[in-house]
């Protein structure tokens, strides 16, 4: 089962604070997802994250088709403001851990992202990983930097970077 890991980061133009309060809380996922892919809370999380807690939701992972599916997270660690960590406990991928990270910078906050996934029925699933899942995550992240960016600025005229490989 092939591994991949996703990184994305990008520095805002805000304060560590307002970062953590914006990320933290699950109803804002709706507003960085793009809306083809019809995101939807299933649930009533709390607003502020924390370990133990559950997000369930629907959506359309791969919007060329047209199957909405139940997805379910836990978030496993919290190191509030700087980082925490949510992991698919049922849903599209036979794994899927990801980690937001906050760092202070001079001005703002680096935000980053890492996302370890795999697909499900391996060696059969290996050709959607390229042909459909790696564009569609870099489509969902490069809105998502778009988003932030409108939402919060950009400190400086670095790009937001992404990076996706196989381990």
């Amino acid at each position: 089962m092939p591994i991949y890991r996703l990184e994305a980061s990008q520095t805002l133009a805000t304060d560590i604070e307002a970062a953590w309060t914006f990320f933290s809380d699950p109803h804002n996922l709706a507003v960085i997802t793009p809306p083809e892919m019809r995101f939807q809370i299933t649930g009533d999380p709390p607003v502020v994250v924390h370990p133990g807690l559950i997000i369930t939701y629907r959506l359309t992972p791969l919007p060329i088709l047209p199957l909405r599916v139940s997805w379910a997270t836990e978030i496993t660690r919290v190191d509030a403001p700087h980082f925490f960590a949510d992991d698919q406990i049922a849903g599209p991928y036979a794994l899927w851990r990801h980690e937001h990270h906050f760092q202070e910078v001079d001005g703002g906050v680096l935000a980053t992202d890492q996302v370890h996934w795999s697909l499900p029925l391996d060696p059969l699933s290996s050709p959607l990983a390229s042909l459909a899942v790696i564009p569609q995550l870099r489509h969902i992240f490069s809105f998502r930097a778009a988003k932030l960016q409108e939402r919060f600025g950009q400190l400086d005229s670095t790009a937001p970077s992404l990076r996706i490989r196989a381990l």
